[in-house]
């Protein structure tokens, strides 16, 4: 037991030498492999409905979540919020969903399309937050695993984008206010 003690030990002051955090922390392929990894980690869960769900809960919290707070804040008045997956008519499984009683054209994009709000959150924890954090092996991992789950996350379903563009007007209305705000940031 002390020889495996002293193993893990080494192990660690190994892999949180500065050498090797810096080859880590500043190596874009590592860091790419590190999210296809876990990605792939992810993907082997998916012959079990309740793993599945394991996996996939924090971040279909968050995209749920988002799609409810901007729901409430548009009066889109969100019920039916569920985390529990639920089996699809096409075989698949329904992670998660937030059902509105009040969809109109000037809350349906913002409402279907608010999980893209976390990139804002991952940008903030990459500029603000990992400048601060203490360069560990693990506290990397980690990072990197929470920044994979908000992105991957922030990515609107096909559900949603049916209920986004089932409102032309709406896509009008907002394709216009994008337009606007970036000729705006531009000119």
């Amino acid at each position: 037991m002390e020889f495996a003690q002293q193993l893990f030990n080494e192990f660690n002051r190994w892999i949180n030498s500065p050498e090797v955090l810096s080859l880590l922390a500043n190596n874009r392929f590592f860091l790419i492999l590190l999210v296809v990894v876990l990605v792939r980690l992810k993907y082997h869960t998916y012959s079990s409905m309740w793993a599945t769900a394991l996996v996939n809960v924090p971040g279909t919290a968050l995209h749920e979540l988002m799609h409810y707070l901007v729901g409430l804040i548009l009066n889109a008045k969100p019920c039916n919020f569920t985390l529990f997956p639920k089996k699809s008519m096409d075989g698949g499984y329904v992670m998660g969903s937030v059902g509105f009683r009040n969809v109109r054209f000037y809350n349906a994009v913002p409402s279907a399309m608010a999980p893209l709000l976390l990139l804002f959150i991952g940008f903030y924890l990459n500029r603000y937050f990992l400048p601060t954090m203490r360069l560990t092996a693990v506290n990397y991992i980690l990072y990197v695993l929470l920044q994979t789950i908000i992105i991957e996350n922030a990515v609107p379903s096909g559900a949603d984008f049916k209920v986004a563009f089932a409102y032309p007007k709406g896509v009008i209305l907002y394709a216009i206010i994008a337009l606007a705000a970036i000729s705006a940031l531009l000119f």
